[in-house]
């Protein structure tokens, strides 16, 4: 496949239905596809001149769609926030989102009472991982019971990866500012190893997985940070201020990095 468009050898066995066709460039095919225009008058062609049943099936499906398609234009307000949040999120994720949640609030307490001390906070400690927690859930084979059709779709690529990702943030965010404006941390100490760890996160998850990359940074920061940590009872230097211009190095480079990849997201690897 060119860099612009399909070539006409994989369009051509594409509408002839051939089975040699590799996975990942089958999958990459029908991403394309769906931006593309002119693939698409391409595949049409082929199909009607290489496979005028598979056509002439087409056209009996549309003709039956036609009319739900419309229907569902105008169904009402509450249904059309459905079908959006469902576009957005999985129900598999609200569960663990509210897990995540709660966990904020019970170390928020923990800081509140004083269970740690002056020089050490839960909330601050937690938060580079709460948005993985939710990210990893999003993603996870065991946990959502939709997973093979979510990927199989051919807009199961960076783009849905940013949309669970926002979504999970859009709760996570909200959650820590307010435990951060409680506990009279700054914004820039949870917010920037938060985004930092999540970018991260995807960056790693083109190469390995989204749901291993999480697990695997979360393990990581648990065993290099949290432990040490909570044994010494004072923050270590990765969450002091004068370690915030690593997260925002680390952010930025995590977001070059899935910007670069940016296609990896759409093979089967990056969706375990």
């Amino acid at each position: 496949m060119s860099v612009e468009h399909a070539s006409m050898r994989i369009i051509d066995g594409y509408a002839r239905g051939d089975t040699d066709i590799a996975a990942d460039e089958l999958w990459a095919l029908e991403a394309h596809l769906e931006g593309c225009r002119v693939c698409r008058d391409r595949l049409s062609a082929a199909v009607t001149a290489q496979a005028p049943a598979v056509a002439a099936l087409v056209d009996t499906v549309w003709s039956g769609l036609g009319p739900q398609l419309a229907a569902a234009a105008t169904m009402p307000r509450r249904q059309r926030w459905s079908a959006w949040l469902s576009a957005w999120m999985t129900p598999v994720m609200v569960p663990w989102l509210a897990m995540v949640v709660s966990v904020t609030l019970l170390a928020l307490l923990l800081d509140l009472v004083g269970t740690g001390s002056d020089e050490m906070s839960l909330v601050l400690l937690f938060s580079p991982v709460l948005p993985v927690l939710g990210v990893a859930a999003s993603w996870s084979q065991g946990l959502d019971p939709a997973y093979e059709l979510t990927a199989s779709a051919p807009r199961a690529g960076l783009h849905l990866v940013l949309r669970r990702t926002t979504a999970v943030l859009a709760v996570v965010v909200p959650a820590l500012l307010v435990a951060g404006w409680v506990t009279g941390m700054t914004a820039a100490q949870w917010l920037l190893p938060c985004l930092a760890f999540t970018s991260t996160t995807l960056a790693l998850g083109g190469v390995v997985g989204v749901t291993r990359a999480a697990v695997a940074l979360a393990a990581v920061w648990a065993a290099v940070v949290v432990a040490p940590t909570l044994a010494a009872n004072r923050t270590t230097f990765a969450l002091q201020t004068d370690g915030l211009p690593v997260w925002g190095l680390i952010l930025a480079l995590g977001i070059g990095v899935v910007i670069a990849r940016r296609g990896a997201y759409s093979v089967l690897g990056a969706h375990r």
